[in-house]
């Protein structure tokens, strides 16, 4: 069993929705999961300790929130470098954020990222069993990656 971080940032809800759900994955796949909101994460110490890593935001103004921009920060310091990763978020209508973590994780924390890319759902799609269904497999496929 390894030990994974789901953090994220929400503030309708679906971007939480998804942390969940992905948690959800996680542990049918037989791993320990914790979830946290990035504002419960103070520095580094936070984030250290973790086998795997999947971080969330919501796009807003075609952009992460600035919460996210600076956890990524915190981030940077703690070292993930080889440490499996995912990214999620949700949208209305555009879907930036995701990638950009993604990329920011897989190119400059330099870490082993999931080979389905990141997670990026629509608002309307995380309310259905479709778009629950999908993060619990985005959750199972990182399962697999970490192995047991």
């Amino acid at each position: 069993m390894k030990k994974v971080l789901i953090a994220y940032v929400s503030r309708t809800g679906k971007t939480e929705a998804m942390a969940n759900y992905i948690a959800e994955g996680l542990r049918i796949g037989g791993q320990e999961v914790d979830v946290k909101k990035i504002a419960t994460i103070e520095n580094e110490k936070g984030i250290m300790g973790y086998d795997g890593y999947v971080f969330g935001c919501p796009t807003y103004h075609k952009d992460m929130t600035a919460g996210m921009k600076q956890f990524l920060f915190k981030a940077e310091k703690a070292n993930l470098t080889g440490k499996i990763g995912g990214a999620f978020g949700s949208h209305t209508h555009s879907g930036e954020s995701a990638p950009m973590i993604f990329d920011t994780m897989q190119h400059v924390f330099k870490m082993d990222m999931i080979n389905l890319g990141p997670l990026n759902l629509t608002e309307a799609m995380v309310e259905g069993g479709e778009g629950m269904k999908a993060c619990q497999d985005y959750g199972k496929a990182l399962s697999k990656q970490l192995g047991s």
